[in-house]
């Protein structure tokens, strides 16, 4: 396979990008961050640049049996309209100008977040982020209140919803697109993860009894792709060790 990765430099993206080399596959890598291991393909992008995101798309030709949509950042002080253009509006733009570029058949794997669960009960919001512009985007930040927290939960809660609507449309294309969403995975950025939500994410990852592994999200994805998933198609999938269902139980007293 040819695969085209966002954020393979790094975290979960790093892993996804080794595991694919060890399998033979070709890689190409998008990424604002130079790449140290050996791939077939480095193209410079970054999502909160429009620019940036136009001359990477006209750098590469493709033809690509799957694409990995997994560049993201983590909530930081003073960053929402950053997290919100690369976490979602970038991501789109880069989805959207691929699609062309991707063969018929080919996967299209998303990497969302747990922290998108609550998309039905924020889905208002959702769909007015959705809408959109990036010109409109700094107004929506200020007018809503939306703070790093709220803009992290927001763009993933849009990836997912994003997932669910384009499904009829690509499978008419003969493409398909799933997401995954991780809880707090062991990587360079969980401690930001920690600063940001607090002692949540400490009881949270106590539940589960650790940190999921970057590579055990790889592998997720690299599934995902494969054609042992063919009929999986539209999903958001957790992987959180169990997190999601302990909490659930707890809250709806199911034991």
């Amino acid at each position: 396979m040819h695969v085209a990765i966002t954020g393979g430099t790094t975290g979960i993206g790093a892993k996804v990008v080794s595991k694919l080399k060890n399998q033979g596959h070709q890689v190409t890598v998008f990424d604002f961050i130079e790449i140290t291991q050996s791939v077939d393909e480095f193209v410079h992008l970054d999502l909160s640049n429009n620019t940036s995101i136009e001359e990477a798309l006209k750098n590469t030709n493709g033809p690509f049996d799957a694409l990995i949509n997994n560049a993201g950042i983590p909530p930081r002080e003073n960053t929402e309209q950053k997290i919100l253009m690369v976490n979602y509006i970038g991501m789109k733009t880069f989805l959207d100008g691929m699609l062309d570029k991707l063969n018929r058949g080919a996967a299209i794997v998303n990497t969302s977040s747990r922290a998108g669960s609550m998309w039905q009960e924020n889905l208002k919001q959702v769909k007015r982020f959705m809408q959109l512009g990036v010109s409109e985007l700094s107004n929506f930040v200020c007018k809503e209140n939306i703070d790093p927290v709220r803009a992290y939960n927001l763009s993933k809660e849009a990836v997912n919803v994003l997932t669910m609507s384009r499904t009829e449309e690509l499978l008419a294309k003969g493409l398909r697109i799933n997401s995954v969403c991780p809880a707090a995975v062991s990587t360079d950025i969980l401690q930001d993860f920690t600063n940001a939500f607090g002692e949540k994410v400490v009881k949270n990852i106590a539940k589960a009894g650790r940190p999921a592994l970057p590579e055990e999200i790889a592998d997720l994805i690299l599934y995902l792709i494969s054609p042992e998933s063919g009929w999986v198609k539209g999903q958001n999938i957790t992987i959180d060790g169990g997190m999601s269902a302990i909490i659930t139980s707890d809250i709806l007293n199911l034991n």
